[in-house]
């Protein structure tokens, strides 16, 4: 399919990049592209940014049919622009899709649309330490019809987003609150999906973590409410003892893409990386032993985010006394550095535009 082009009357004064936050600000066009049953994926385009027509009993606000990803694309050292695993995140994107029986895209078109906006966007694309360009690809069911059943017609649309750091609290580390209340996700459910419905599972137990001064939740499993799942924008790791250790995927955790390749690079250092079911007790325990090193989040918004306290059933657990650990600190730098072009990227993540 060709994609058309229509370029916007009214460019946008790009902000500050000390300004940036994160999701706050858009750029000046944005890809969409239609499904009709019948028919398939039709009619991409590039079009200026702006609101969506939608009819009131458009099926996802009532039923939540609708699925996301998000990516980055990054300023290399010499100009180039770099995206970082487009693919894994169109493949992440079809995951969910067959979860809500929403029809798959084309992977190499989907990545192709990517490119095509993000190559009339690159002016958009921030210079400064630690900012990028953010890629919200979405679909949602567009039926003007009350029923629960799949739509018929659906929507594909990227947007980009020139961003800063996700936490205000940038590379520092962040406060987590052990949820011990509500539930997001249960195997056999939707947690393993990035649709809206798990983001809005979470709303509630984030309001109140902020409360107590807390910036993000660390679930625990719904069934047992004692093995660890994620935190509510990251997967979630820990070193005990030498060792790094991360929440096997159940069914009920993202698999996060920034979590791979952390993995994958950390096993390519040699360090002792294992995948599996791990309870909050084991994690308290390696803490009053003294054996907690270090707690870091993986996601493709904060890269990684190091965790300085948790709090479970009311125990503060302080690690590394409340500072990023070396090990973070070099799994930032070495993401960040493939991100950019800074360091060789031996593992084939970044396509270059």
């Amino acid at each position: 399919m060709e994609i058309k082009i229509t370029k916007t009357t009214a460019p946008k004064t790009k902000p500050p990049v000390d300004s940036l936050g994160f999701g706050k600000h858009f750029t000046d066009h944005m890809f969409v592209m239609d499904y009709t049953a019948g028919k398939g994926w039709h009619d991409p385009q590039i079009v200026p940014y702006g609101p969506i027509p939608m009819d009131p009993s458009c099926a996802v606000l009532h039923y939540g049919q609708a699925v996301f990803e998000g990516l980055k694309a990054y300023k290399g050292e010499n100009g180039q622009v770099l995206l970082f695993r487009p693919y894994n995140n169109m493949n992440r994107i079809n995951e969910s899709n067959d979860r809500l029986c929403i029809p798959k895209l084309d992977v190499d078109f989907a990545v192709e649309a990517i490119k095509t906006l993000v190559e009339l966007e690159k002016d958009w694309i921030p210079g400064g330490k630690g900012t990028a360009l953010y890629i919200r690809p979405f679909i949602f069911a567009t039926d003007p019809f009350l029923g629960v059943h799949p739509a018929s017609t659906y929507k594909f649309i990227i947007i980009l987003s020139p961003v800063g750091a996700y936490y205000k609290e940038g590379l520092n580390p962040v406060k987590i609150y052990v949820e011990d209340e509500y539930v997001r996700a249960v195997r056999g459910g939707m947690g393993f999906s990035k649709t809206a419905g798990n983001y809005a599972a979470s709303l509630k137990a984030q309001e109140e973590a902020e409360k107590k001064g807390y910036t993000q939740v660390l679930w625990l499993d719904g069934v047992e409410r004692k093995y660890i799942e994620e935190v509510g924008a990251m997967n979630i790791f820990f070193k005990i003892d030498g060792k790094v250790v991360t929440p096997a995927l159940n069914g009920s955790i993202l698999a996060g893409i920034t979590r791979n390749s952390c993995l994958e690079i950390l096993r390519s250092w040699g360090v002792p990386a294992e995948e599996k079911k791990i309870s909050v007790e084991e994690i308290y325990e390696a803490y009053q032993n003294g054996k907690l090193e270090e707690v870091f989040g993986t996601g493709t918004a904060a890269v990684i985010s190091p965790v300085g306290e948790l709090c479970w059933e009311g125990k503060k657990m302080v690690i590394n006394n409340g500072e990023i650990g070396a090990l973070s600190q070099k799994l930032y730098d070495t993401i960040t550095g493939i991100q950019s072009g800074k360091i060789e990227d031996t593992f084939g993540y970044t396509v270059t535009l």
